[in-house]
């Protein structure tokens, strides 16, 4: 997986993502255990959007991601809005040197970018050891009924104004697995001409009981799971998204 292009183009394409949802659904919970400020740790930060969204409303954030370009771009932006944000780059799978964060999340189907069982416990055992205990471990990922039914070799495409794109997800060999393969046409300032350029991303979901098993194993407690934002919505077998709100407990 490489970010190095997508960085100049994320935000342009992911202008219509529920960046608010996200933040509000993080807020909620936080509020239930605090009305302090909170120390957040978000994973998978991106360019930043939730991060920023979290930071100016008082709380002291951590964003944490494993592409040096899209932190520039987060480093950017927060300097721009004058919000004071530590940026780290690292591999989730690794964290190293954070400890006693109130909340972790993870946002934007980020997990389902850890495609191995083993890799997925890795980061909840590093999850784990990031939080203060009793702090909380937010994430999301895609429902394999959506992997399985709108995803899997299917063609997006999409034109805007300066950049397009033509977007293939190919079927893996097990349940809930999607290679993405990306060509993008992007407009260059100077020319106006268009230079091309690809990704490829490998994404997996899991069952929702192998999460509970993995979230149990590195010494958490599931403390809810619903689908696409509602929190009443328990029954996520139509779920496009699925939620997991979690609470460090010691482990057994």
């Amino acid at each position: 997986m490489s970010y190095q292009n997508m960085a100049k183009v994320y935000d342009v394409l992911m202008k219509d993502a529920p960046y608010e949802k996200w933040t509000e659904l993080a807020l909620q919970w936080m509020e239930k255990q605090s009305n302090q400020p909170c120390r957040i740790l978000d994973l998978g930060c991106g360019t930043g959007p939730i991060t920023r969204r979290l930071a100016s409303h008082g709380h002291q954030l951590i964003g944490v991601d494993y592409s040096d370009e899209m932190l520039a771009q987060a480093r950017y932006q927060a300097e721009n809005e004058k919000l004071h944000i530590q940026w780290i780059q690292q591999d989730i799978r690794y964290l190293s040197g954070i400890k006693d964060q109130d909340l972790a999340i993870s946002f934007c189907d980020v997990m389902n970018y850890i495609t191995s069982a083993v890799d997925v416990a890795t980061v909840f055992d590093q999850v784990h050891g990031s939080l203060k205990e009793g702090g909380l471990f937010i994430f999301d990922v895609h429902s394999i009924d959506h992997v399985e039914n709108d995803l899997r070799n299917q063609i997006f495409s999409e034109v805007y104004e300066d950049v397009s794109y033509i977007w293939m997800c190919e079927s893996g060999e097990a349940v809930g697995e999607v290679f993405h393969e990306l060509t993008f046409f992007l407009q260059e300032e100077e020319s106006g001409l268009y230079s091309r350029f690809d990704e490829s991303h490998h994404q997996r979901t899991y069952s929702e009981k192998s999460y509970r098993e993995w979230l149990k194993l590195a010494g958490f407690e599931v403390v809810s799971v619903f689908g696409d934002f509602d929190s009443q919505a328990t029954n996520i077998s139509s779920a496009e998204r699925i939620f997991f709100v979690c609470k460090k407990v010691r482990k057994s």
